[in-house]
């Protein structure tokens, strides 16, 4: 193999200077080809592969000492890490750095200026792994980075190189202004040779070229300025029970909006916007679920092909709200503009929870970007095989986090607690949860993160939900995680897709999903609002396309239709795609009822995810991850335009009707978006209104009290209670009995919490069922709520039936009926 160092690029014109970096022993020597094929290190040639060797001076370079007029470094303090403005000695303002660098030889922290010219200033001190010093002067706005000095050996997993910009890992605002915000990832950026010939060894081969003019740049933020303060009483801290989450992208869900300004679409601030807020308070759910907006980077392989990462699951920086979403500047002001969203969102009683991305980071594989903790320590914050040169990747997106080690579960708590305390935010969505629980290698519920997280008076407070699955081995976790925990589940989504597309061979699996999943939570003093019921999520079909397409159709990722899930569960209605046949788009609004009103009348947590409720169309990409256009932009143009929309014409009652007109299909809308929205306000409301359906202890089976009836009875289509040769039998109908009688539990006040009773439907076969609904002593009579086969769904049909009539359901269809009046006791 070709030796490394001797085709390191520019090394012939590298610059020899004595006087590295104070106290680190380093003389800067020339590089020449050392031991193990690498740059000398300690300016001596061999040096076990180590380099004391700078990056050359660039036209904006200034190398200062302390000696120099304001840029001296102070000790300062290693703690708190990040770049932390404040008074210092003698009442001097300026900014204390501290970084962990564990295995450094040295460390600098760089200013830049306005016109880009950087300042280098050595950080001496060292505490405990840690680099530190106070810089006199530099104040909020500053835009830092760090360069860190070390050994060049991935054979040992070393990949110290201090000519590439390292992101502070605690860096608060990153400034990322257009044009310099990852979107593009020069060779420069890498720490190795990226278009080296010999792809199979290029990751060895280090790159001495500059990567500061091509990266982003932290920026020093205010702690003390008046927006820090947050009181407990502002935060809606909406029970568990009580919950409607609502998955949204903070571009995707403003960008189109007609109500909201052009200048601010797209935004933080176009999410606090009052337009965007009514949408959310009308619909009637209780929180959003952000998708990241930590900083987060785009990938070489999208960029290639025109494009850039619209989800934002590439994250590389855990404290920094991403700058592209701000509209009042990159130089810190994206925090205060973060701040005003999550106090507009908590006004109108809705909380915030972060999908967060703490398993792995945009620097990816042994061929990726040297962006942050790569170049700081890369063996202390990543999974590294036995063969140092890779990584483990339990991910599928190229590294790992290595949580066990102390100083990256300090990065992950200190971030979250951030979030939390400084920035308002009420819980967290964990992406790929079972990479943070695994211990060596084993997904371990007794984990340090899991440990840490249970005993942390902030965090254990707070909303966590954990995506419970990676892609490692012994990964799917699903119903395994702790108490204090709630889980997205994936299994209620399985389920419930295959009722209705006719694929279930029973309705076992069916009949716990609806009722709260106690074979997966109830255990260990779980609830079921441990279950997070969801029918499609930001990745897979939206709920339109579900019912629209039977096979992805991806094309627009550039990846030969390859990426994204075959397994969809899904169900065309009979035509691929879009159509005119009206018969066909009658058949998949119907589907489009049937999907929403079984997750909203399901005991557990529902997530809802933007658009759907408005049937948000996606042309059958299940996998929309680079599309930032409007395949995944909300388009909310079939709700009417402004004064006139469907969601303009709901008020805050709680009875759940709405005012938006029209039935049937129109030419513009296919999916009756009108309609389908106000169903949802209506079963929201419904919700809201009926803790019969908002459960806080799973179901018994039996009476609840002496002369009561069973708190959950399951009927066959005869209206006789279900069997157990009928639970393995092959059914299409199934119906659900939930007595409101005796609910477990008692209100704020210590009262018995009493409810109405609901019986449900539901009906996936294609032809009509007669179905007897069921007699005393479940109920005297029965008042209609929702029947999805109708096309109006503003307000409730209010048939009256009597206990014991036979009803015939149409195909394909949900009824939700009320016992207007119980059978009397005894």
């Amino acid at each position: 193999m070709a030796s490394a160092a001797e085709h390191t690029p520019r090394a012939a014109d590298r610059t020899e200077r004595a006087g590295g970096p104070a106290g680190t022993g380093q003389t800067g020597g020339p590089g020449q080809p050392g031991g193990n094929g690498q740059p000398g290190g300690n300016g001596q040639p061999g040096g076990n592969g180590q380099t004391g060797a700078l990056p050359p001076y660039g036209a904006n370079d200034r190398r200062r000492g302390p000696g120099d007029p304001g840029t001296a470094v102070w000790p300062g303090a290693p703690t708190p890490l990040g770049a932390r403005f404040r008074i210092g000695p003698d009442g001097v303002a300026g900014t204390n750095f501290a970084l962990w660098a564990g295995g450094a030889e040295a460390v600098e922290v760089c200013l830049f200026d306005d016109s880009g010219a950087e300042t280098r200033l050595p950080l001496t001190e060292l505490t405990h792994e840690i680099w530190h010093g106070f810089v006199p002067g530099v104040r909020p706005g500053q835009r830092y980075g760090f360069r860190v000095h070390g050994r060049w050996d991935p054979w040992t997993g070393a990949r110290w190189n201090p000519a590439k910009l390292l992101l502070d890992p605690y860096a608060r605002a990153v400034d990322a202004a257009e044009g310099n915000d990852y979107r593009r990832l020069p060779p420069e950026v890498y720490g190795h040779v990226r278009d080296w010939p010999q792809r199979n060894v290029a990751d060895t081969v280090r790159d001495d070229r500059d990567s500061a003019p091509f990266v982003p740049k932290g920026v020093v933020v205010h702690d003390d300025a008046p927006d820090d303060e947050w009181t407990e009483d502002r935060r809606p801290k909406t029970p568990w029970a009580d919950s409607v989450i609502y998955e949204l992208h903070v571009r995707g869900f403003t960008k189109l909006h007609p109500g909201i300004p052009e200048e601010l679409r797209g935004t933080y601030a176009g999410l606090a916007h009052p337009a965007a807020i009514a949408h959310l308070r009308r619909l009637g759910v209780t929180a959003v679920e952000l998708l990241p907006v930590h900083q987060y980077a785009h990938e070489e392989h999208l960029l290639k092909r025109g494009l850039h990462n619209y989800w934002g699951y590439n994250s590389i920086g855990y404290f920094a709200p991403h700058a592209a979403y701000a509209s009042d500047g990159t130089r810190g002001e994206q925090v205060g503009e973060f701040k005003r969203m999550v106090r507009a969102l908590h006004a109108a009683g809705i909380e915030v929870i972060l999908d967060v991305v703490y398993n792995h980071t945009a620097e990816a594989g042994e061929l990726g970007p040297t962006l942050s903790l790569r170049g700081i320590d890369n063996r202390g914050y990543y999974r590294l095989p036995s063969d140092a040169r890779r990584y483990l990747d339990y991910t599928g997106c190229g590294n790992t986090l290595h949580v066990v080690q102390p100083q990256v579960l300090r990065l992950i708590t200190d971030s979250l607690r951030y979030w939390v305390t400084e920035m308002g935010v009420d819980g967290f969505r964990f992406d790929l949860a079972a990479a943070l629980a695994r211990s060596m290698h084993d997904v371990d519920m007794l984990s340090p993160f899991l440990a840490v997280i249970a005993q942390d008076p902030v965090l254990r407070r707070v909303k966590l939900i954990a995506e419970p699955w990676d892609v490692g081995n012994g990964g799917y976790q699903v119903g395994a995680f702790p108490p204090l925990w709630t889980e997205w589940n994936d299994r209620y989504r399985d389920a419930v897709r295959d009722f209705w597309r006719g694929a279930l061979p029973d309705v076992r699996d069916l009949g716990y999903r609806l009722s709260g999943s106690s074979d997966l939570y109830a255990w260990g003093g779980r609830r079921p609002y441990a279950s997070v019921n969801f029918v499609t999520a930001h990745d897979g079909f939206t709920l339109r396309d579900l019912v629209s397409y039977g096979r992805k159709h991806n094309e627009a990722n550039g990846e030969g239709n390859r990426d994204g899930t075959d397994d969809n569960r899904a169900w065309n209605c009979g035509v691929e795609g879009e159509t005119d046949d009206p018969a066909v788009n009658a058949l998949r609004r119907r589907q489009l009822r049937n999907l929403l009103t079984t997750l909203l009348v399901s005991t557990g947590v529902p997530m809802l995810v933007a658009g759907d409720e408005m049937g948000r169309t996606q042309r059958g990409n299940n996998n929309a991850y680079c599309q930032d256009d409007e395949v995944s932009w909300l388009d909310w143009s079939p709700l009417g335009p402004p004064g006139e929309r469907a969601d303009d014409a709901r008020d805050d009652a709680t009875d759940g009707t709405d005012a938006s007109g029209g039935t049937g299909e129109r030419a513009d809308d296919p999916a009756g978006a009108r309609e389908l929205y106000a169903l949802t306000t209506r079963l929201l409301a419904l919700r809201h209104a009926h803790p019969v359906l908002r459960r806080r202890a799973f179901f018994s089976g039996r009476p609840q009290a002496p002369d009561g009836l069973r708190d959950l009875a399951w009927f066959t289509p005869h209206g006789e209670e279900m069997t157990e040769e009928d639970w393995y039998a092959p059914a299409s109908t199934l119906g659900l009995f939930l007595s409101g009688r005796d609910i477990p539990g008692r209100d704020a006040h210590g009262e018995k919490i009493t409810d109405d009773s609901f019986l449900t439907v539901l009906h996936a076969a294609g032809t009509p069922v007669d179905v007897t609904l069921p007699g005393p002593p479940w109920a005297r009579t029965y008042e209609l709520l929702v029947d999805t086969a109708r096309e109006e769904q503003t307000e409730a049909p209010g048939t009256v039936y009597e206990a014991g009539t036979t009803v015939t359901v149409p195909a394909r269809c949900v009824l939700v009926l009320r016992v207007r009046e119980h059978q009397p006791s005894g």
